[in-house]
């Protein structure tokens, strides 16, 4: 019996989840679409708000209608008047007091993950975490800038080290570049690697890692 209910839940379980994933993806979706039109009759007269509840009823416009309005809005970014329009809409919105320094932050964050002209996540690392002796998997998000680069002495990389099985949340550490090991793996393959907590190693898994020599 417990061998036929650990098969059941290894059929079971990446359903699941990824059901709930993209549930939760799709709900993230039609709740945007919700607030919207939840805008819209406000300032619409009432007239209008039976229309507006007859489109709210239809299943799945919500999500359509959003995923549209991305893909537009990326279109439109793409060209010479729409970048000349976010550059407007930045400087409006950097000149809010409290909105400026949420969206500031926000979009230097996203800036650096989704840019493909950005380094963040664009290389995957062997360090030695949490003391010497003990090896994780980490990636690459830059070097070291400001007024922190001021007190390293020697070349230093930005590292971000996930924590499993949720890499979402980790560590941020400067480490000398000599004692980090550049791995011949995509990133995607090392998320999948430390999600499954190492149990789907990747195809060229099998490395003899040598510690990185320090220097003095």
């Amino acid at each position: 019996m417990k061998k036929y209910f650990i098969a059941g839940l290894l059929v079971w379980v990446p359903l699941a989840v990824t059901v709930w994933v993209l549930t939760w993806g799709l709900g993230l979706l039609d709740g945007v679409f919700g607030t919207v039109m939840g805008a819209l009759s406000a300032v619409l007269p009432d007239a209008l708000h039976p229309q507006l509840e007859s489109f709210r009823n239809i299943p799945g416009l919500g999500i359509v209608l959003v995923l549209a309005v991305i893909l537009v809005t990326g279109a439109a970014a793409a060209n010479f008047v729409g970048q000349w329009a976010l550059r407007q809409g930045d400087r409006l919105l950097q000149k809010i007091p409290i909105v400026k320094s949420i969206y500031s932050s926000v979009k230097q964050v996203s800036d650096t993950l989704f840019s493909s002209d950005g380094n963040a996540f664009r290389k995957a690392l062997l360090v030695q975490y949490p003391r010497e002796g003990m090896w994780t998997i980490s990636f690459m998000t830059g070097t070291p800038g400001g007024a922190v680069q001021n007190h390293l002495h020697g070349e230093y990389m930005s590292v971000y080290v996930p924590t499993t099985p949720n890499p979402t949340s980790g560590f941020f550490l400067m480490l000398r570049k000599e004692d980090v090991i550049e791995l011949d793996m995509s990133v995607d393959a090392a998320l999948k690697y430390i999600v499954s907590m190492g149990v789907v190693a990747p195809p060229n898994g099998n490395v003899e890692v040598a510690a990185p020599e320090r220097k003095h």
